[in-house]
């Protein structure tokens, strides 16, 4: 089966994956809650949770704990995944039960989140199991919205309730490291030959109450009625990727593989989650880095102008230079001033004194000293 992400929404979404006002509202309490008990234990500063959030959803039975190992391989991810039926047997829970306290919801929410603390969780996890109900994906969503980033997938398992049956019922555990076999779809003798890893002996297998298939109809019920409608929730938010868990196990894998790699293809959810502001953040980043290499041309033109005004600077000195000329031409003009004074005094002079000989004498005489005066004019 092709992931959901390519099956078009339905026009009218089924109510049952649709949270009423109440719903949200306690889902919100719920995590409020939650929230400021962690505040309190940890300090706001310290609550720093996994980079990536794969949810795997599916009946019981469905295969969930066969895949985990090969979908956190293919997301890169080195830690076991959560298993939430564990995790409502941890001591924890244990001391809640033994305290008289219900293990509701809030209390489901509390033990995931402080679990999701841990270092190991860091770089990613799988939650195999989680949410069970609306309540509790209402509350993972408000989760999320605190740390400002969305669910990164649901993996969804489809397997026919009568093979689910069959699956369960040949279902046994070891009392002791708590492997599970199935006497149904493994090799005969395969727990006789193995060794487990506590005792350092056999195996010794015993069938869980609920693993009775007489129980395995009340559970698929629960299931119908509590959890089936997460589909819908997460198939309405775009990010739901149902597959076909029945058949060889190698068929499987392949079809969780086509699964697992439309979650980085592009889709709706894909472009919500690039709109957000944590996405445009490297775009704006890229402009600064580049701005030392645009203000190197700034200062060569900066360089190349003082370049240019240095010749107008030397023009200035060649203009003060040439003044220089001009300044002795007017000191020459002056000199030369003085000069034709005395020597219109001195024509006086002698022209005085030669009226005796002759006027022509005189005009001849006078006639070089108006000569000069010409060439000066030609000098001006």
């Amino acid at each position: 089966m092709s992931p959901s992400a390519t099956v078009p929404l339905p026009v009218d979404p089924p109510v049952s994956g649709k949270l009423t006002d109440l719903e949200i509202k306690d889902a919100h309490l719920i995590f409020e809650s939650v929230w400021q008990d962690l505040e309190a234990d940890f300090g706001s500063e310290n609550l720093r949770f996994p980079k990536e959030i794969i949810l795997l959803g599916g009946a019981p039975g469905a295969g969930k704990g066969t895949n985990t190992a090969f979908i956190g391989r293919a997301r890169g991810l080195t830690c076991s995944p959560i298993v939430i039926s564990a995790l409502l047997d941890s001591p924890e829970a244990r001391t809640l039960k033994d305290a008289g306290n219900m293990v509701g919801d809030r209390e489901v929410v509390g033990l995931l989140l402080r679990q999701l603390l841990r270092p190991e969780y860091r770089d990613g996890v799988i939650l195999d199991g989680f949410p069970r109900n609306l309540a509790q994906a209402a509350a993972l969503d408000a989760l999320l919205v605190e740390l400002g980033k969305p669910l990164d997938a649901v993996v969804q398992m489809d397997v026919d309730y009568a093979e689910l049956t069959r699956r369960i019922a040949g279902r046994r555990t070891c009392a002791d490291c708590k492997r599970v076999y199935n006497v149904l779809t493994q090799p005969p003798g395969e727990a006789e030959k193995d060794t487990c890893p506590t005792t350092g002996g056999p195996h010794r297998l015993f069938q869980r109450p609920d693993d009775k298939e007489e129980t395995v109809s009340e559970r698929l019920r629960v299931y119908d009625e509590q959890t089936k409608p997460l589909v819908s929730f997460y198939r309405d938010k775009g990010i739901l990727r149902s597959i076909d868990a029945e058949g060889e196990l190698d068929d499987v894998t392949q079809r969780l593989e086509m699964a697992l790699e439309s979650i980085s293809a592009p889709s709706a959810f894909d472009e919500a989650r690039a709109a957000q502001p944590v996405a445009k953040t490297p775009a704006k980043k890229a402009p600064a880095r580049k701005a030392p290499a645009k203000k190197a041309p700034v200062k060569t033109a900066a360089r190349k102008g003082a370049a240019k005004k240095a010749p107008a600077k030397k023009g200035g000195k060649n203009a003060a230079a040439k003044k220089t000329p001009a300044a002795g031409k007017k000191a020459v003009a002056r000199k030369a001033a003085g000069k034709k004074a005395s020597a219109k005094k001195s024509a006086l002079k002698k022209g005085a004194a030669k009226k005796a000989s002759g006027k022509t004498s005189a005009s001849r005489k006078k006639t070089p000293a108006r000569k000069p005066a010409g060439k000066r004019r030609g000098k001006r």
